[in-house]
Formats: structure tokens, sequence, C-alpha cells
């Protein structure tokens, strides 16, 4: 039985309590069409010309499939006005604070500075790391056609950002900070393939 149908099927003792719990399954009924409308708008975008390419390589990315590659794309739009990887971290807010003074530097949490929404994508994405490295049948599908060398920094990455979400662990911290930590890496991974950086072995 399905949600809706089983949701569907309750009743209420009292009048008012029944024309609420109704009321509050009919948004419910709404919000679903409209999320699921959201989601076919965003298909058809994902492969109009101006999108499909960069959308289809980083799909690649454990993390990323087409809702997060395409609000990445809307929200920051020319990768290539960053010049480093650092800076693209930089804008997303994903670097740590500092507080120093004279000889002492100390860093603090991340800045979340710049682009809120782009930097939740990413920290979700990064929540995807902690599995250990594999190539599922749904990424290969994701991966099939794409260029070798996208598809080799894709697993690159995947097995890079395990190993900092293990090292974190092991060390003790808490799985927000881990999650930041992992993001700021994997923003530099979509940055290299956005720009298509040459592939370095490491």
């Amino acid at each position: 039985m399905g949600r809706r149908q089983w949701l569907g099927q309750q009743a209420f003792e009292h009048a008012a309590q029944q024309a609420a719990f109704d009321d509050y399954l009919l948004a419910c009924d709404l919000l679903d069409r409209r999320i699921e409308t959201l989601e076919r708008q965003i298909d058809e975008w994902a492969t109009h010309d101006s999108f499909r390419q960069l959308v289809g390589r980083l799909r690649c990315l454990r993390g990323v499939d087409t809702l997060t590659a395409i609000g990445l794309i809307a929200e920051i739009g020319d990768f290539s006005r960053f010049k480093t990887a650092p800076a693209f971290m930089a804008y997303l807010g994903l670097v740590p604070s500092e507080c120093s003074s004279g000889e002492r530097r100390r860093q603090g949490s991340i800045t979340k500075t710049g682009n809120n929404h782009a930097r939740r994508l990413l920290i979700e994405a990064a929540h995807n790391q902690r599995r250990r490295p594999a190539r599922s049948a749904h990424l290969a599908r994701r991966q099939a056609g794409q260029p070798a060398g996208v598809v080799a920094r894709a697993q690159q990455a995947q097995l890079r950002l395990h190993k900092r979400w293990q090292r974190m662990s092991a060390r003790g911290k808490h799985s927000n900070k881990i999650a930041a930590g992992v993001a700021r890496e994997l923003a530099g991974f979509v940055w290299a393939i956005a720009t298509d950086q040459p592939l370095r072995a490491g």
C-alpha cells in the first residue's frame, strides 16, 4: 500500500480533526505534484544544448546526479571565471576561517560566505563519500559515453574523498565537519571537470 493510499484511509472521530487532516493531505498532494513538475522541467533543461555536456560530465561524480549538476550550473554560470580551484572553494564559503595574531595562526569553521545554495548541494553530495568506493550500476550508466579523462577523474575523486572522510572520522571529527571538509575537495573536482583541467596522478 502506498503512502497516499494509506493516508487516505485515515479517519478521525471529530469533524474538525478530519477537516484539518484532509486539508493537510491536499496540501501534500499539491506539493508532490509541484515537485514532479519541477523534476520534469529540470530533466528537460539538463538535455538542452547549453547544459547537456557539462551536466553529463558532472554526473560522473559520486553524489552528483542531474538535480545537483543543474543546480550548480545555474548558480555558478561560467566556472572558468575562477582561475583556480581554491578561488572556487572560497567563493562557495568552503574554506576555513582564520584568526591570526602575531605568530599564531588558528583556523576555524568554514566561512559560509558566497553562494549558499551551491555550498549546500556540495555538502549533501559529500555525504555520499562515506561509503566504500564502488562503481554502482547507476553510476556506471551515468558515466557511459563520457570522456575517459572525466571518468578517470571521477574515480580518482571517489577514492580520495572516501579516504579523506575515513581519516577525519578516525580523528573523531563530527560528521558535519567531515562533510564540509570533503565538500571543499569535491568542489575542486567539480571545478576541474567544468574547466577541463588536465588529469594529474594522485
